[in-house]
């Protein structure tokens, strides 16, 4: 039922301005307007906070349903979620009540601040830093690849405030963009999710009240490293949700096209090329969505294997998405390569599943290091 409703919502209100999305690299207005008025933008937020309350699988059948049509729209759900679960994992009762509630309403989105020009796989190598002034912390720094910056009202920052403890030194906060000292970047020009805003963040002597810092000081980056845990799993469901909208897109195009184009004397669908192509991208989106389902369960679960499930399933179904993207332009060859047809996009989308909450080379390692 929930993947009926969303599919319907996203094909309804979200699929016919995914074109104009990328073509005019804007903030999907709409997309973000339609999953507010069906409780869809936020999902995974606590009944207690005004949420539905909705599990890890769930959330992650939204995100994909979204990504099916329009990757740049996915991010909605899927960063509200990444951005808020440190205040949720390890924020007070009071930060959770003051930032999830709007959340839950659609009055505000929220964006996960870590990487910066310096620190980007390393993570733990930050710069930016925050000090401690009496019943206040004052933040200075840069961030850098933020999704959806400028638009979010909120930020779940991480900083330093111990210098000499490198990881351990590194602490939470939330943000908010009205803070006096908070400005962004020019937004990055992309080669896909172009909808989807990425700037920089730029903190000025941003003073903050210190019941702003999530969890206790020093526990920052144990909290950025739980939340990825749970949060790549959003993003396999993003990957596995383009990869089914090119297959989608390839096969309600190449019913006509393959079957109606002729080469050879006979139309294309009939070589066992085409057809083993089709059967290889079918397979490898069902293997993407077990892993991710599964890894899914782990996370509402908290099973002790989450972090070796949640790196497989996003590097294997952000690996499958490039891979059937890539197949489903092939198939349609010159047609594919023109922006009439939507598979050249949900290519150029995919990308990026395979680089950001850490690029496959580094959930490898995550992998190597959490073998079950």
């Amino acid at each position: 039922m929930l993947r009926d409703a969303i599919r319907s919502l996203a094909e309804a209100k979200i699929a016919p301005f995914a074109a104009a999305v990328d073509e005019e690299a804007r903030f999907p207005q709409e997309a973000l307007d339609a999953l507010v008025s069906s409780d869809l933008h936020a999902v995974h937020v606590p009944e207690s906070y005004g949420g539905t309350g909705a599990d890890a699988l769930a959330t992650v059948i939204v995100i994909e349903e979204v990504a099916r049509v329009c990757a740049s729209s996915s991010l909605i759900p899927a960063v509200n979620k990444l951005g808020s679960l440190p205040v949720i994992l390890s924020g007070s009762e009071d930060l959770k009540k003051k930032y999830m509630t709007p959340l839950a309403k659609g009055d505000a989105m929220f964006s996960y601040c870590l990487s910066e020009p310096d620190a980007g796989s390393d993570a733990a190598g930050m710069k930016t830093r925050a000090v401690r002034d009496g019943d206040f912390y004052v933040l200075n720094g840069v961030k850098r690849w933020i999704t959806n910056a400028g638009v979010s009202e909120y930020y779940t920052v991480m900083a330093v405030t111990d210098t000499e403890k490198r990881s351990k030194g590194i602490s939470a906060f939330v943000v908010e963009k009205s803070d006096e000292g908070v400005s962004f970047g020019a937004p990055e020009k992309k080669l896909g999710i172009k909808g989807s805003p990425t700037r920089e963040v730029y903190l000025d002597n941003v003073r903050i009240p210190a019941d702003r810092m999530i969890g206790a000081e020093g526990t920052g980056f144990a909290t950025a490293m739980k939340t990825l845990d749970h949060t790549r799993i959003t993003i396999a469901a993003q990957a596995l949700g383009i990869a089914q909208g090119a297959l989608q897109g390839a096969l309600d195009y190449a019913k006509g096209y393959v079957q109606e184009r002729k080469q050879f004397g006979k139309p294309i669908g009939d070589f066992q090329g085409v057809q083993f192509m089709l059967a290889d991208m079918a397979m490898k989106i069902e293997a993407a969505r077990q892993l991710t389902y599964a890894a899914a369960a782990k996370s509402e679960r908290g099973d002790s294997d989450l972090t070796f499930q949640g790196a497989a399933a996003k590097c294997f179904a952000s690996d499958v998405a490039m891979e059937v993207t890539t197949d489903a332009v092939q198939l349609l060859g010159g047609y594919g390569y023109t922006r009439d047809y939507p598979v050249e996009r949900m290519m150029r989308d995919a990308k990026i599943t395979q680089i950001y909450e850490g690029t496959n080379q580094v959930q490898r390692i995550v992998m190597a290091r959490n073998l079950p």
